[in-house]
Order: C-alpha cells, then structure tokens, then sequence
C-alpha cells in the first residue's frame, strides 16, 4: 500500500502490528508508546519530513483513549490530578508553538538541555529500582504481600500475581488551589497543585516546541520528584499525552493551510495515524489492563529506560558532532 502524503509504501497490517506491541509494552507507565513509534517511522519506513510529527501525534489521539478507559473502569485514574496537568499543559502547547514559530528555528541548544533533563531523569529512576538496598515503600510492600499470598511465600516477587485487589482504587479526595489530594490503596497523597501546574507548562512547552506527547516527560517527574506511585501516575499522564496531542494536531493542520505550510510538509499522513492508532488503541488497552499485574519496580524500571532512550535521542546527534570534531 503507497501512502502520497508520506511517500511510505508499506503492508497495511504493519503499522498496526508494531503500534500494538510498542503500545501494550508502554502503556503500563503513562507513555503511549510514540516516543519508540517516531523513530521506527523515520528509521524504518523512511517518513524523515517534518509531518511526520503531526502524524505520530494522530496516533496518540486514536490510541489513547483504549488505556485511558481501562484506568478509568479499574479506578485507577486519578482525575485531581489528571485535571490540573490538563489545565497545564494546554496553554503550555501553544506557547510552545509560538515560542517555536517565532523565535526557535533551530531549537538545538534547548534538545541538548531537554536530553541532559531527561537522561538525569530515567537514570534516577533506574537508581531507585535496581538499588538493592533501597527501602520498599507502602505500595511496593502491599503489592509484594498480595503476590506472596496468592502464589506462594517470595515465589510471585517480580512476575504476573493475582494483581492489584479490588480496593486498589483512586478516591479523590480534595482539589484546592494549594493542594491536591487523593487516597490510593489505604494510603493518601498531597502534593503542591502549583508544583503540578508548573511542571506541566513546562511539559507543554516542550510538547510544542519538538512536537512530542508529554507522558516521558512529565511521569518521570511525579514518580521522581513528588513520590507518586505509578499506578496513579500512568493515567493522568497520558490524559496529558492526548491533550497535547489534540492541540498540536490542530496547530499544524492549521499551518499546512498558511504560507508557512506550502514551504515545509507539516501536513499530516492520516491514513498512517490512523492505521498506527488501530493498533495502538488495542495496545494501550492491553497495556492499562497488564499494568495491575506488575510490581511498581518493574514498571518504573520500564519507565526508567524509555526516558532514557528519549534523552539519548537528543543528545546523539551532538554527540556524534563532538566525536567529530575531536578526531
């Protein structure tokens, strides 16, 4: 099948296929999975022009919503703080999208300083999950404690258990403009809403200035920084992810229409999004419904190694200049 807005000529169950897959792995820790889907388009099927972007970004308009049901019916979706990450991350998207029009044609400087930010990152995040001695906190102990007593004493540790009990729930419990809080699990939660706010402008600024979802950035930083169990993070991640998502779609298929749009290809392949997002909306179903199954560790472990990846990707191509210029 030849895609003209592309030029990719692809087999129609292929995009679908790998969406799937990337989707069912990356879902379980807020990520929607475009972050490895970007790279398999430009490195495997050859899309290499700037629509390539809006294009990843269909794909996680029609892949989202599979997981975001899932946290949804399993109460794993904590809306205190998926609303306020919204509120956020919107004008975030289109500040980025000015910032970038008018003033960040070539916003290399600011990819080095974003990979630094996410290499630190998915390294901490690896830290804490393979420190052997590192304390177990509440969740991970509850979960450990339901794995032992449904397959036997340590025999379930880190492989699939009978999964999170019904009472495994977010509760809201109070939004104001100081705080957000919720119970998860027996245990509660309050964090800084202006802390929540002010990492998701900057989350969406990136997402408008490099065109990406913000699920890589910002769960790193409410695992990380403000000690959040992942469980309650994925969801409200990826309600981030498709908001981002549905404003920058809007912004290039707007620029497509300009003077601007008729220099530069930025005019989304559609059919592509959509055949990804077939398959990615089944992922990130899979994905959210695997996720009650898998200790907290293992999933920060996968959360740690894809940020990492991210960061890696901005920084190679500068890296490569400076071996370069070295030898």
């Amino acid at each position: 099948m030849y895609l003209p807005v592309s030029g990719v000529e692809v087999e129609p169950w292929l995009p679908p296929l790998v969406a799937f897959l990337i989707a069912s792995c990356t879902t379980s820790s807020g990520i929607s999975g475009g972050v490895l889907l970007l790279p398999f388009q430009m490195s495997v099927l050859g899309f290499i022009s700037p629509s390539v972007s809006p294009t990843n970004l269909i794909y996680n308009i029609v892949a989202i919503p599979g997981g975001l049901y899932r946290y949804i019916r399993e109460g794993r979706m904590a809306w205190t703080l998926a609303w306020v990450t919204i509120a956020g991350t919107l004008p975030g998207i289109f500040a980025g999208a000015w910032i970038r029009v008018n003033y960040l044609h070539d916003p290399g400087s600011f990819k080095v300083f974003a990979g630094l930010v996410l290499s630190y990152l998915g390294f901490r995040l690896l830290y804490d999950t393979f420190t052997p001695n590192r304390k177990e906190n509440a969740i991970e102990e509850k979960f450990r404690e339901t794995a032992n007593a449904s397959r036997g004493n340590g025999a379930a540790r880190y492989v699939l258990s009978a999964g999170l009990p019904a009472d495994a729930v977010v509760k809201r419990k109070r939004l104001t403009l100081r705080r957000i809080e919720f119970e998860f699990w027996g245990e509660d939660y309050s964090i800084s809403t202006f802390t929540v706010v002010l990492i998701s402008v900057a989350v969406g600024i990136m997402g408008g200035v490099y065109g990406i979802g913000g699920g890589a950035i910002i769960a790193p930083f409410l695992v990380t920084y403000l000690g959040l169990p992942v469980y309650t993070v994925a969801g409200a991640a990826l309600a981030g992810t498709f908001m981002t998502s549905v404003a920058g779609v809007c912004f290039y298929s707007i620029i497509a229409v300009l003077p601007a749009g008729a220099q530069v290809a930025v005019a989304p392949d559609w059919t592509l999004g959509l055949l990804f997002g077939a398959g990615g909306f089944l992922g990130t179903y899979v994905g959210a419904r695997l996720q009650k199954y898998l200790p907290e560790k293992i999933i920060q472990g996968t959360l740690g190694f894809l940020v990492v990846f991210l960061g890696f990707r901005y920084l190679y191509p500068f890296v490569e200049i400076l071996l370069a210029w070295g030898g």
